[in-house]
């Protein structure tokens, strides 16, 4: 049963006190702060940043906090705080060959200059409940429920890490990576979007887009509906300097360094008349750890290269159009969660419809039935 809201602005009020109330949970216990939000749910952090289009965990984790563990809320909160900055200027694009590296591996070779390096992941976990978490324990799979100890977190630059594409590259076995022609590229949080796009159009919009929408696009491309089961050639996770370069100063500088995931998938590709056989590119790169959606990012960005390619369309995730403008997850909430705002009027239009056509049914029938009364 739905009963009108009455009280206008003191009733949005208390909603609001009640959230507050809600938020902070039970009183007797501590806060969370944001350090304990940055640092043990990074993972969420990282997605905030990364379908947020902004890079600070600081304020990732409050907007966690904030919206109470509600991530697409959280990244709503993100982007617009993202449209109050100033912007000054662009950083020049990563140089994610020299990555400072905390994880690194690849489906294609065992063995590879600079090696594999398994890092921080659950791809080797038991998925197994660990109740020393609940008792205050750090967790983990050690003896007797003993966490093992922990080894400080580095990164491995003893050796350089060529991308996996690279060394195939040189043997001419896969497509060459896209040149930069010095164009400006279009930034689609300051314009809109028109359809073709770009392929740097279309990794902006996938990089903002929906983790889970993306994955579920990744996974029908895998189960015939594209027809790409690809390799991957390689997932690497840690930190790039960013550079910028100051037209007044002349000479660049480093603002720092951001964590970023990298994914580049080998497909295979039959040749063309003008082309001989080669593997080709699936692309993904999004902030944080975010391994899953790089992966999808990687496949949906492959499936979308169809007519480029010149493949057979016909699935979903071939659809620029339809992928491009459904995969924003702030906009997709907008436009469902808006049928919870008042409809009275459009409902009252449409029930007064139904019930004349409704009235005129009748009417139709009980002709019908004298008409065949009187035969």
């Amino acid at each position: 049963m739905y009963v009108a809201a009455k009280g206008g602005e003191k009733a949005i009020r208390n909603a609001h006190a009640l959230l507050a109330k809600r938020r902070r949970g039970n009183r007797n216990l501590p806060s969370i702060g944001l350090d304990q939000i940055a640092q043990q749910l990074t993972l969420a952090v990282d997605r905030v940043m990364a379908e947020g289009s902004l890079y600070d965990v600081e304020l990732a984790a409050l907007a966690v906090k904030q919206a109470r563990g509600d991530l697409i809320e959280a990244i709503f909160l993100i982007r617009a705080f993202r449209t109050t900055l100033p912007r000054f200027g662009y950083a020049k694009p990563l140089d994610t060959a020299g990555m400072q590296v905390r994880r690194r591996v690849s489906a294609t070779y065992k063995d590879l200059p600079g090696g594999q390096l398994l890092g921080p992941t659950f791809d080797y976990t038991h998925r197994l409940l660990d109740t020393s978490l609940g008792q205050g324990g750090v967790g983990g799979e050690g003896h007797e429920g003993h966490a093992p100890a922990t080894q400080p977190e580095t990164s491995v630059e003893a050796e350089p890490m060529p991308r996996v594409t690279d060394l195939l590259g040189r043997e001419g076995l896969i497509e060459g990576a896209p040149e930069d022609d010095g164009t400006e590229p279009f930034d689609l949080t300051r314009a809109p979007v028109s359809f073709p796009v770009d392929r740097s159009t279309r990794l902006q919009a996938l990089a903002r887009g929906d983790e889970g929408y993306l994955l579920a696009l990744g996974y029908s491309t895998q189960r015939g509906y594209a027809r790409s089961h690809p390799f991957v050639g390689e997932i690497r996770f840690g930190d790039v300097e960013v550079i910028f370069e100051a037209p007044e100063l002349g000479f660049e500088l480093s603002l720092g360094t951001v964590q970023i995931t990298e994914c580049q998938t080998v497909n295979q590709f039959k040749g063309s008349a003008t082309t001989p056989p080669q593997f080709t590119r699936g692309y993904g790169l999004v902030f944080g750890q975010c391994e899953r959606k790089a992966m999808s990012m990687a496949l949906v960005e492959r499936a979308l290269r169809w007519q480029e390619l010149g493949e057979e369309p016909g699935a979903p995730a071939q659809d620029e159009e339809f992928v491009l403008s459904h995969c924003d997850n702030v906009q997709a909430t907008g436009f469902v969660e808006h049928l919870k705002l008042p409809h009275y009027v459009d409902f009252q239009a449409e029930l007064d419809l139904v019930r004349r056509m409704r009235a005129e049914h009748e009417e139709e029938r009980r002709e019908a039935g004298l008409k065949e009364a009187a035969e």
